[in-house]
């Protein structure tokens, strides 16, 4: 038996050609997702564990119709491989804006276009790739939120994706 040739990097379930849609970071933050969400770790994503996410995520009354649509995007049960699937699927041809912005909008139900600072600084100093207090300095610095305690996102994911304010007409 010959020794193993050195195999080109490819992860697992490659032959799905999944893992070859992202770059390896982009993976691993998915990966990190996948597992806040994988609330009872046993590596799949049930209706339970969207329930407790939404609840982590202070969305208490979820419908059990709307948990259900989202689980029939899958094929079958959403394993990492499945779950990557399916946002690559979603991510095909989207522009980074409105990826962005439809990110921010699951946090917005009413769709006011604008989110509580507290809510911001929470989410971003708890969950994944944490801030640190001084990059939350430097968000707000930049990005400062109304009188009333609210950031305006739209125009955030504008300067994140182009540079440049948009103009207020």
């Amino acid at each position: 038996m010959q020794a193993p040739k050195k195999a080109k990097k490819r992860a697992d379930g490659a032959g799905s050609n999944v893992f070859s849609m992202f770059e390896q970071a982009r993976i691993q933050e998915f990966k990190e997702a996948f597992t806040i969400m994988d609330q009872n770790r046993d590596g799949f994503i049930d209706k339970n564990d969207l329930r407790d996410t939404f609840a982590a995520l202070g969305r208490l009354n979820v419908k059990q119709e709307e948990i259900d649509e989202m689980l029939k995007e899958a094929p079958g049960p959403i394993n990492f491989t499945i779950f990557l699937t399916m946002f690559g699927e979603k991510l095909k041809g989207a522009d980074p804006e409105e990826t962005i912005l439809n990110a921010f909008k699951v946090f917005d139900p009413e769709g006011k276009g604008s989110l509580k600072k507290d809510f911001v600084t929470d989410m971003l100093t708890t969950q994944a790739d944490r801030f640190s207090p001084e990059e939350m300095e430097q968000m707000f610095a930049a990005f400062p939120p109304d009188v009333a305690g609210n950031l305006d996102y739209n125009n955030l994911v504008h300067i994140i994706t182009h540079g440049e304010e948009k103009d207020q007409e």
